[in-house]
């Protein structure tokens, strides 16, 4: 098994456990699964200095996962890159800055970069068992609920109109004058809430993750860190990276994902899929909705 599936596991073991740890070992925790770069390159001082907790803690933290220590624990993260994060604020001058420079390459090559990796980084740690297990639930869900908020909601919205070509079950929220705990008020078992936040969480969709889970509905979620509030709720959770030299976070990968996730719905439903995806686009080309060139 190389370096990355090792550090993958042992990011996989920590997140499993996040709620059975101390208040300060949780911090410690959440630390090393929002910066697992950190982890290689770091002392277990500079990552208890990070994490505003004490060395002790780092190392307690390590054992619950099985290692004999901190050393022991950072081996398979040795090769991981380090890279810092700026919050919203910081990014916006900084791209004002580089306007005023007249230095728009390296902002042309960062934006390349961050987006060509953000891609990799994801699908790296998601497994297409994952994506068909998440399918299968959706396929066979009576109604599957989209939720995203900010530009998050045009991510859902992107999903349900792709998915509405060939099925009609799928309903982004929350809808036009509501919020999302009311359009999951008549919600059940039998139902989907695929849900979408990276930080700084929206309080909406993790309060509707929590409902929806009271309710009994399966939770796709869809965020920016194995630590994130909804992925610890959820059945089926993708981490996505989003990390952009923009002040928001990026998008691209978490679209990706849901195209991905969305073939894999069609590969898993029943054969009627095909036929009402080409009767609809027959439909539009019969309606004139497509521009056709003059012969």
């Amino acid at each position: 098994m190389n370096g990355t599936n090792v550090s993958n596991t042992i990011l996989e073991r920590l997140a499993d456990e996040l709620s059975e740890l101390t208040p300060e070992a949780r911090k410690a925790a959440t630390y090393v699964l929002e910066n697992p770069r950190d982890v290689g390159v770091s002392t277990v001082r500079e990552i208890a200095e990070a994490a505003n907790v004490k060395p002790n803690t780092i190392v307690r933290m390590a054992r619950q996962v099985g290692f004999e220590g901190y050393e022991d624990f950072r081996v398979p993260f040795r090769e991981a890159i380090r890279r810092g994060q700026a919050d919203f604020p910081d990014r916006a001058r900084w791209l004002q800055d580089i306007r005023k420079s007249g230095n728009m390459g390296g902002l042309y090559a960062d934006m390349v970069q961050d987006a060509l990796r953000n891609v990799e980084e994801t699908f790296a740690n998601i497994s297409s068992e994952q994506l068909k297990a998440a399918a299968e639930d959706i396929w066979n869900s009576r109604n599957v609920f989209v939720l995203g908020v900010g530009v998050n909601n045009s991510n859902a919205r992107n999903f349900v109109y792709l998915a509405s070509t060939g099925m009609v079950q799928f309903h982004a929220i929350p809808r036009p004058g509501s919020n999302p705990i009311d359009d999951l008020a008549w919600a059940d078992k039998r139902d989907v809430l695929i849900a979408m936040t990276c930080k700084p969480y929206r309080n909406e969709v993790v309060e509707a993750v929590q409902v929806a889970r009271e309710q009994g509905l399966t939770v796709v979620g869809l965020s920016d860190s194995p630590a994130s509030p909804i992925l610890r709720n959820a059945d089926h959770g993708f981490v996505i990276s989003a990390d952009t030299p923009q002040f928001f976070p990026s998008s691209v990968s978490t679209v990706a994902l849901l195209e991905t996730l969305l073939s894999f719905v069609i590969a898993v439903a029943s054969d009627e899929i095909v036929e009402r995806v080409e009767t609809f686009h027959k439909r539009r080309h019969q309606l004139g909705l497509y521009h056709a060139e003059e012969p």
